[in-house]
């Protein structure tokens, strides 16, 4: 495992020699100013307003993690999910389409090596944007008075779907030579990944699927929605965790299986 670093080093080192990095960054940071404000301009307007005509109950309700924290967590893994992709999508497709492939299958380096050394970039990659959101919620503490622990959860939530998002953007390029493809496939089993637990409740609703049945507990164990929710509302269950070690776990044997593969054709 000691080629790991050195694989990854070189990872981000290609990243940040174009300008891929750089305009994730900052459009990263800009969406996140944007929604921060958005977020906090709302809560001032409704406590004004409540204050304007006496409604205590509702000031008493109203609080930064549920009305600003919350819905800024959540509005930022969506801009993840567009965002990620654009960042594995050239994994391993780039070495493909680039000819270097070979020569890395070829190399001492084993197919582990390569493939946590591609996934440490991309999730040093994704700490970093993190860390942007982590920066407006610090900024929060200025602001007033945000509850620490539900604050830490959300972060923590975020960091680790974004991780997982990684590691199914590494499969996805592992499949194909073609970016734009890795690109759209990443968003496609995210997308899928996401509203598992949707369809579960729709189909449940209609009657298609039992609300106890098999079907509708494993589409809702797939699920990173209700896991993501729940950690947003500081609400930290060991079975969460181990539900994202557990699909960046296998996204990441996949992508060592398709690797593989390629060094046998």
């Amino acid at each position: 495992m000691k080629h790991i670093p050195a694989i990854a080093g070189r990872e981000l080192r290609s990243l940040f020699v174009s300008p891929v990095a750089y305009v994730t960054l900052t459009l990263f940071a800009l969406l996140a100013g944007f929604f921060f404000l958005a977020g906090v301009l709302s809560f001032d307007a409704q406590a004004a307003e409540a204050q304007s005509i006496g409604y205590t109950e509702f000031l008493e309700r109203l609080n930064l993690n549920d009305s600003v924290l919350g819905p800024f967590y959540g509005v930022m893994w969506i801009v993840l999910l567009f965002l990620i992709p654009g960042i594995t999508m050239g994994l391993f497709a780039s070495e493909k389409t680039n000819g270097t492939q070979e020569l890395l299958l070829t190399s001492p380096i084993t197919i582990w090596e390569l493939v946590l050394g591609k996934y440490l970039a991309g999730a040093l990659f994704a700490l970093c944007l993190i860390g942007i959101v982590g920066f407006f919620t610090w900024v929060l503490f200025f602001y007033g008075d945000p509850e620490v622990m539900q604050a830490l959860s959300g972060l923590l939530g975020l960091l680790l779907l974004a991780w997982s998002y990684v590691a199914v953007g590494a499969f996805a390029s592992s499949v194909t030579r073609n970016q734009l493809i890795a690109f759209f496939l990443t968003l496609v089993m995210l997308l899928i990944l996401w509203m598992l637990a949707i369809v579960a409740d729709l189909g449940a609703a209609g009657g298609t699927i039992g609300a106890d049945s098999q079907l509708s507990e494993v589409m809702r164990f797939l699920s990173a929605a209700d896991r993501f929710d729940k950690l947003v509302r500081g609400l930290v269950d060991t079975r969460d965790l181990a539900y994202f070690a557990f699909m960046i776990g296998v996204f990441l044997l996949l992508t060592k299986t398709s690797v593989e593969s390629a060094r046998w054709r």
